[in-house]
């Protein structure tokens, strides 16, 4: 592969892991601690949503971005060519 070709990949993939880092982030820190107060409000099968976000919320989110990044990465790798 070209140096810029190889250069476009890695500045995709790193773009695709800012997003989904952000998202973690978000769910983990944001919901699970900085606004927990608030969705305590709310309740989701029996349990405050912000408890709810700080034990199982955030596992399940990171879980399914791993799965978003596997197809993620799938589709860059065939856009460049480099799929196996």
């Amino acid at each position: 592969m070209e140096t810029s070709l190889r250069k476009k990949y890695w500045k995709e993939n790193l773009r695709y892991l800012a997003i989904l880092l952000f998202i973690w982030f978000l769910v983990s820190y944001g919901f699970g601690i900085l606004l927990v107060d608030e969705l305590n409000t709310i309740r989701l099968g029996g349990f405050k949503l912000g408890f709810w976000f700080a034990q199982q919320g955030s596992i399940y989110v990171f879980v399914i971005l791993i799965f978003v990044y596997v197809r993620l990465m799938n589709k860059l790798d065939k856009k460049y060519n480099v799929n196996e």
